[in-house]
């Protein structure tokens, strides 16, 4: 248990470092590109334009690093101060780019501005607070730069030169390669960020403008080891992962997601070795013949790889290229060694799956292709879909209602959406929409189903891909009318005026965990009579099956399927969150609290699941600065 919390962690710090620079990643490329063509030595020197590698690689990406720190802490007002003590660092250590540096002061000025503003909340008298902001976040920035000037800057200075010598005489070891028992293992873990981004990139980076290049960033981005295992599971293996490899190894090699290979060592452990072998192969190569980039390649594409590659570098071309067949030649012989060797089954591909989001600690970017090679084809004449979900109450009734609608507007006649729990799912259900995390759970309650995967109910494209198969499947024969909800059309009337109270709405609300937006939503449900006090920890328990946030910036927790008869009544609470609160990598401004009885709350909740379908009605909620505001907003559907 503790090894496990570790290694979230660990996750979290490497993603929260690969956050503040994938999104600069344009920036890098930009200066490498211009690096490799107008330096002295470059493809096309040119004096003048060469002036802009030096302060670009000094202050511009230094400062958009520092400024996307800190604006993941503190929204926009975290950035700016973050990119005024980024200044520090930079001032500070003028001979060595500040990447670190940034990385440290960017969220550290976000963090200090934050928790002064959480200090002196709703203690400004009005009309004075644009100067308080302004001249807080000047001095605070201001009081942090001369600190980053005075002492971070020349110690990350020195820390950096440490680390860069320490490379240098791993290379002059010819001991590199053995970086690749560390790092390909690390990629399984997902914990190649805080590698990756936290130290490499940074050294490397340094190295680019000593050399030119640096071998470092492509430790990891190398698609070899991974290609050489899928291409061994198309010529060796059997069943789904067979199937599956081909696709997977495109979208590994061209597209550069290498977690999507992941899956299929995970299969097999013992392919570990194929993977740390072909790295090792890989990086010796590099080493031996030159390579190297000109800043870091993102994703990890041959094609990424070829445009950073020093332009006019021959050597490099070849070294860079020959270092990926070379990787892949050996991942794959080793890789068709297991695999040969192997008595046993091959293994399952969608547990592998399932096992890597688990090991990942949220929802795989990749989950969809595997569930896509083994789904097989829509059925002939549908006419009945089933949205499902664990509860049956929430998501799954705000996806149905979304689809409804969309067959309703396209024509299509003799095709009921309704909605239900997995346990509950008919027999004769023919197609099955879920959440990514929960399709195997459908999967398995109803094998004969085709099962649609999909990570946004309220605006996910796997909707328009449906209807556009449905129109194309439409038959005369079909003349029964869209059903327009599970519950009875006779279902008595509650009114709206009970399932959702002005009072029961929230504003400017700010929490740290999504445990603690659940549980203010829960306790204002029991509170309003809504629900009974057990329900609120069966909120917090259907958080952990798998996540209620819906996309669009919207979450709507509710109880488990077994807390069904602690809710009283049917009823809403919504809770503004202008900044924001975590829900598993996601934004959620808008919480929506929910209790469902005997399907009584199925209308206002259609109501918001189709005003919620259009971000811009969802951005103007979370502006709004009145109760009344938001529930118009609702009630205007």
């Amino acid at each position: 248990m503790a090894q496990s919390t570790v290694k979230v962690k660990i996750q979290k710090f490497g993603n929260f470092l690969s956050s503040m620079v994938l999104p600069n990643i344009g920036a890098f490329i930009a200066w490498g590109l211009i690096t490799a063509l107008f330096i002295p030595d470059g493809l096309i020197p040119n004096e003048s334009l060469n002036k802009l590698v030096s302060p670009m690689v000094t202050y511009l990406l230094p400062l958009l690093i520092g400024y996307t720190g800190g604006k993941l802490i503190h929204d926009q007002r975290g950035g700016v101060v973050g990119a005024i003590a980024t200044m520090g660092v930079i001032v500070g250590a003028p001979d060595t780019p500040m990447f670190l540096g940034a990385m440290i002061m960017g969220p550290l000025g976000a963090y200090v501005i934050k928790k002064f503003d959480e200090l002196i909340d709703g203690k400004i008298r009005s009309g004075f607070e644009m100067l308080v902001n302004n001249f807080s976040a000047g001095i605070l920035g201001g009081a942090l730069a001369i600190l980053a000037f005075l002492g971070i800057g020349p110690a990350v200075d020195a820390f950096t030169q440490l680390l860069v010598h320490g490379v240098d005489w791993l290379i002059a070891a010819h001991l590199l390669p053995l970086t690749s028992i560390l790092i390909e293992p690390a990629k399984i873990l997902f914990l190649n960020n805080a590698i990756n981004h936290g130290i490499l990139s940074p050294i490397g980076l340094e190295q680019v403008q000593q050399t030119g290049k640096s071998v470092l960033f492509l430790l990891e981005a190398n698609p070899g080891p991974g290609l050489g295992v899928l291409l061994a599971y198309m010529f060796f293996s059997r069943g789904t992962a067979k199937q599956s490899a081909p696709g997977a190894a495109i979208i590994h090699f061209f597209g550069g997601i290498h977690e999507i290979y992941f899956p299929y060592v995970l299969m097999k452990p013992a392919l570990l070795l194929s993977v740390i072998l072909g790295g090792m192969s890989g990086v010796l190569t590099l080493v031996l013949l030159g390579g190297g980039l000109a800043s870091p390649a993102s994703p990890g594409s041959v094609i990424a790889i070829g445009l950073v590659t020093p332009t006019g570098d021959v050597g490099a071309y070849i070294a860079n290229f020959a270092a990926i067949i070379v990787a892949a030649v050996v991942s794959f012989l080793v890789s068709a060694v297991i695999l040969k060797s192997s008595k046993k089954d091959d293994g399952n591909i969608e547990d592998a799956t399932k096992k890597m989001e688990d090991m990942k600690g949220k929802k795989s970017s990749v989950a969809g292709h595997f569930n896509q090679q083994s789904n097989g084809q829509l059925p002939e004449n549908v006419n009945k879909i089933i949205f499902a979900c664990d509860a049956g109450m929430g998501s799954s009734a705000m996806g149905a209602s979304l689809l409804r609608k969309k067959v309703k507007e396209a024509g299509i006649e003799g095709v009921t959406v309704t909605n239900t729990a997995i346990s509950n799912l008919p027999a004769d259900a023919q197609v099955v929409i879920t959440q990514e995390e929960l399709t195997p759970r459908a999967q398995s309650k109803l094998p004969s189903a085709y099962h649609i995967s999909v990570d946004n109910f309220l605006s996910s494209p796997e909707y328009d891909k449906l209807i556009g198969s449905l129109q194309a499947d439409v038959t005369p024969a079909q003349e029964e009318l869209v059903e327009e909800a599970e519950a009875p059309v006779d279902a008595p009337d509650s009114g709206d005026d009970d399932l959702l109270l002005e009072e029961n709405i929230f504003l400017n609300q700010s929490f740290a965990t999504k445990e603690e937006a659940i549980r203010f939503a829960g306790e204002a449900l029991a509170k309003a009579g809504y629900v009974e006090d057990s329900y609120v920890d069966a909120m917090i328990d259907r958080e952990g099956i798998t996540t209620t946030y819906m996309g669009n910036n919207v979450a709507i927790p509710h109880g488990t399927e077994e807390a069904k008869r602690a809710v009283l009544k049917s009823g809403f609470t919504i809770i503004q969150v202008p900044d924001g609160v975590d829900f598993n990598g996601e934004k959620a401004k808008l919480i929506f609290g929910i209790a469902g009885k005997d399907g009584t709350h199925l209308e206002i909740l259609s109501s918001i699941a189709v005003i919620c379908s259009e971000q811009e009605n969802v951005d103007k909620m979370v502006l709004a600065s009145s109760a009344k505001e938001i529930k118009d907003i609702i009630n205007s559907n």
